[in-house]
């Protein structure tokens, strides 16, 4: 946007904000309205000599009117709007959307790092995202609370707690923490190089689309994650009192600004207030003076000494946003007293952007991440846990290295070496949209797969990516053979390859059509059944099955003996190398196995053991878990486990003696654990490491 455009956006501004009509301005300053009008439509520009009469006219500093920025003499007056309640009678006790999720910082971290994913501004640089908690408590909560104007508020946190409904179970839990403890826990989420939010206030734009709707996603680019709008409410739903205030830095000016856009939004259920009915949501913000608004809380542009007073100074220009969640919790994280721990929190962050992000924090030798994350602890400002980047290659070493084998060209087409990655094309056909007399299209999805990493617990299954390689399942492949080492696999489909054009678009879409709000796995939707052409229901499934196909003849075929026992048992136990075993050493391989169901409906099995010699003992974990559609790959528990040769029992591990050449035992699942009747699924067993095992 140029100066002209630039200054009538400023000079509009300065009339809503004084109540002054641009007739009332042209008499101030001997002129004609159409002047001023040319003024506010960019069709002229004042001359110095009016610009500083402008500046005297609304009391602004010299030199206002040339800068545009931080014009205002006066601190801005803000104000909390609260919706009226509707006139029909109808109440909304929650904000549906944020029922979609658990209030839990594992969700949290993905979803609102993922919106900031898909608002990445620079391709040449990563998103920078920032988490910071911060716990404030005595004179630092009594000032904070004076800046969101407290007094106004609480008349509305008590008498929404007073609801029986969930939300005002957690409001009420929230306030009765924050006045036993005389504290509250701030969450604050920055990101760097993102768009912002930019836009108008009540039309269609980022801006409103996050402060001003409800399922309203807004995704610029067909490279988005997230597609429901559903997302953003994990702000609002980790907060015990629904509370999020937001600076943002735009990657656009808006009314001649760039810097500091602040505005608060409180979701809260149905209430009445001293006689008067409220439908839910209010907002913190600035008068808004414009017809058909008026009084309504509007953004406005934040001096750096408010920014700093509620939390949100950001430490540089580059565009983006910071929302922070006032009165944060986590329900994974709270101890005995209902309070959530500073350093448990800081893990879980940790671990929950690490298990989400890790491909996108991976860049090649020319290639950079597409993420930055970290996360920090204070409490009143003082450090308690220094910033912490997250190391992607700590969390998950085999895939970040099969992930930068592909970024750097360096893949093979057959594994023959433990630091090798092996490339797979698996081709998935994409069927027209209804209606369009097209012809199906085929994508070409990139399958990749490498070796585990000697302490990998979890290994032998599939991570499907597409987008900005945002992982929408894990999915353990069918009829992998019996004695197939321990490999990681990663399936790049859509733009998560990296490639471009229409067809990569076409995929990109389809998948995307095929998932639940949840973004977690490719199957039946109805969006298939009413958006594509016969057939789309069926190609997830096709899909998932040729990927598996493609990796049985990446991995090999290896075939095991298993004398007796159910067919279906003996094709899906699986034993896993060993972490950390030579080859030349061997490992423990299936000698014998069979299984039943109880009258009780528990899994009963026998499972005997090859074992190698070796100088050391074994010590290993059964894993036992429902192989279904229904069962959805849980793992379930063992009620009982038995030594029955050469071995022992230590809780749930198996300890075998070193010269042991054979060992045996048996099992019996807990019935409580099951998420199916054992009649529905088959029983699948994994060997694995125990942990602190020599293996």
């Amino acid at each position: 946007m140029g100066e002209l455009d630039s200054f009538g956006a400023w000079l509009e501004r300065q009339l809503r904000r004084s109540r002054v009509n641009q007739a009332e301005l042209a008499a101030a300053l001997n002129m004609t309205r159409a002047g001023v009008s040319a003024w506010v439509n960019n069709r002229a520009m004042p001359r110095a000599d009016k610009l500083r009469l402008i500046e005297e006219f609304f009391g602004l500093l010299p030199g206002a009117a040339t800068s545009l920025q931080d014009a205002e003499r006066r601190a801005v007056d803000r104000i909390w709007y609260h919706r009226r309640a509707h006139p029909d009678g109808g109440r909304e006790f929650g904000n549906a959307a944020a029922f979609a999720f658990e209030a839990d910082l594992g969700t949290l971290a993905r979803e609102a790092t993922q919106n900031s994913l898909d608002e990445r501004l620079d391709p040449t640089r990563p998103v920078r995202v920032r988490y910071t908690l911060h716990e404030v408590s005595g004179d630092q909560l009594r000032a904070f609370k004076g800046h969101l104007q407290w007094d106004a508020l609480e008349p509305h946190f008590r008498a929404a707690a007073r609801h029986r409904q969930k939300v005002g179970r957690v409001l009420a839990e929230g306030l009765r923490e924050l006045d036993e403890n005389d504290s509250l826990l701030l969450l604050r989420i920055d990101d760097y190089n993102a768009a912002g939010l930019t836009g108008p206030e009540y039309d269609d734009g980022r801006f409103s689309a996050v402060v001003r709707r409800q399922l309203d996603s807004h995704k610029t680019t067909g490279r988005a994650g997230g597609s429901f709008g559903l997302g953003k409410a994990t702000l609002w739903a980790n907060s015990r009192l629904g509370l999020v205030v937001i600076n943002s830095t735009l990657s656009e000016p808006y009314e001649g600004h760039l810097e500091r856009r602040m505005i608060g939004r409180l979701d809260l259920p149905w209430r009445r207030v001293d006689g008067e009915p409220f439908a839910g949501p209010a907002w913190l913000g600035e008068p808004d003076e414009t017809p058909g608004f008026r009084r309504v809380a509007r953004s406005w542009w934040a001096d750096e000494e408010t920014a700093r007073a509620l939390y949100l100074e950001r430490e540089s220009q580059d565009p983006g946003t910071s929302f922070l969640i006032v009165g944060a919790h986590d329900m994974g994280s709270e101890g005995e007293r209902g309070r959530s721990d500073l350093a448990d929190m800081h893990a879980k962050l940790i671990v929950a952007l690490a298990n989400n992000f890790w491909a996108a924090m991976t860049g090649g030798e020319s290639t950079p991440p597409l993420l930055q994350a970290s996360v920090a602890a204070r409490r009143n400002g003082e450090v308690v846990i220094p910033e912490q980047r997250v190391d992607p290659s700590e969390h998950f070493p085999a895939q970040v290295r099969a992930l930068k084998a592909y970024l750097d060209g360096v893949t093979v087409g057959k594994l023959t070496a433990v630091d090798q990655v092996a490339l797979a094309r698996v081709p998935l056909s994409v069927p027209p949209l209804r209606g369009t007399g097209d012809k199906a299209v085929e994508h070409q999805a990139v399958l990749l797969v490498t070796p585990a990493d000697d302490m990998d617990q979890e290994h032998s299954k599939v991570v499907y990516m597409r987008g900005s390689r945002m992982t929408v399942m894990t999915r353990r492949p069918r009829e992998i053979p019996l004695g197939t080492d321990p490999f990681q696999a990663i399936l790049l489909a859509g733009y998560a390859t990296g490639e471009d054009g229409p067809v990569v678009a076409s995929a990109e879409a389809f998948l995307r059509a095929s998932e639940p709000p949840e973004h977690d796995k490719w199957d039946r939707t109805e969006e298939l059944a009413v958006a594509y052409a016969r057939g789309a229901l069926t190609r997830p499934k096709k899909f998932r099955a040729d990927v598996d196909a493609a990796l049985r003849e990446v991995v090999g075929r290896r075939e095991a003996r298993a004398n007796g026992g159910p067919s279906a048992l003996r094709e899906l136990l699986q034993l896993d190398t060993a972490a950390g075993a030579r080859r030349s050493e061997g490992y423990p391989t299936v000698r014998h196995l069979e299984g039943a169901i109880e009258d009780t409906g528990a899994w009963r099995v026998h499972i005997e053991l090859r074992i190698p010699q070796r100088d050391d003992p074994w010590l290993l974990t059964p894993v036992a878990w429902f192989d279904s559609q229904q069962g959805g790959g849980a793992t379930i528990t063992w009620a009982a486990l038995t030594a029955v040769e050469n071995c022992e029992v230590e809780g749930m591990n198996l300890r075998i003696q070193p010269g042991a050449r054979s060992a045996s035992f048996a099992g019996v699942t807990d019935v409580g654990s099951h998420l199916v009747s054992a009649d529905w699924a088959r029983l699948a067993v994994d060997i694995r490491r125990a942990k602190g095992g020599r293996i």
